[in-house]
């Protein structure tokens, strides 16, 4: 990896950190970052384009909602190649949407990725085989989460997929500690310092809010949805499947 994609976004002291946001420069180390601070992310991102070949039906849509650079678009668009499908990546994060149409760009597909610069809380999800949220609802305002969560289970098609992935809280306290020490201790291993992981902690504090499992899952069901479970989990991230 070149080093101007090398995240060291919070390798010196910074005094006041400042809020998390996703500008052009946490754009330029995204990969990195994300690669080295979530555990099993190149996990997810291949079982999500195994389920995509599932549950993506012919001239449906699929949306990848807070889609970044487009890593999850891309994983969906290499298994469902044929179907006449559309993806629909939402992201309200300019600086992201611009970067990941220069990645589609050198992408070859017959299979659409349609880009739109607006809040997921905005979008209309219609004719939907698959729905993706790939750590983006822990970014969503507590009172908006079950709101989204119903209109995305609106527009699913019966039998449609929805898989959210997320950073969670654990109770007692003391397992949510264990859980957390256990992820600082991954992202030691990744070559972060105890600063780096200090302050990244403090920047997102306000800005990334984890729910419990119970509460995604209570959630879910209380938009209709009868079948919902995680299917993949290391230490304190997880992602749940929902089927319509």
């Amino acid at each position: 990896m070149s080093d101007h994609s090398h995240d060291n976004l919070f390798a010196q002291p910074l005094g006041k950190v400042p809020g998390f946001v996703f500008d052009e420069a946490v754009v330029a180390v995204f990969p990195d970052m994300i690669s080295r601070s979530v555990p099993g992310y190149a996990t997810i991102l291949s079982h999500c384009g195994e389920l995509a070949s599932r549950y993506v039906q012919p001239e449906t849509n699929c949306y990848d909602l807070g889609c970044s650079l487009g890593a999850t678009s891309l994983a969906i668009q290499s298994r469902i190649e044929g179907r006449q499908a559309t993806i629909v990546g939402i992201d309200n994060s300019q600086a992201m949407l611009e970067r990941c149409t220069e990645i589609l760009q050198k992408k070859h597909s017959n299979t659409s990725i349609k880009l739109l610069h607006q809040d997921i809380s905005d979008t209309e999800i219609t004719n939907a085989s698959m729905v993706v949220m790939n750590f983006t609802l822990q970014f969503i305002p507590m009172a908006q989460r079950l709101d989204l969560v119903e209109k995305i289970y609106a527009g699913l098609n019966p039998g449609g997929c929805l898989v959210i992935s997320e950073k969670l809280r654990f109770e007692p306290e003391s397992l949510n500690s264990l859980l957390s020490d256990l992820h600082h201790r991954f992202k030691r291993a990744q070559g972060y310092s105890s600063l780096e992981i200090s302050q990244k902690r403090d920047s997102i504090e306000n800005v990334l809010i984890p729910e419990t499992l119970d509460t995604h899952l209570e959630r879910l069901r209380a938009c209709g949805f009868q079948s919902a479970s995680p299917w993949f989990q290391c230490f304190n991230f997880c992602s749940l499947v929902a089927i319509k």
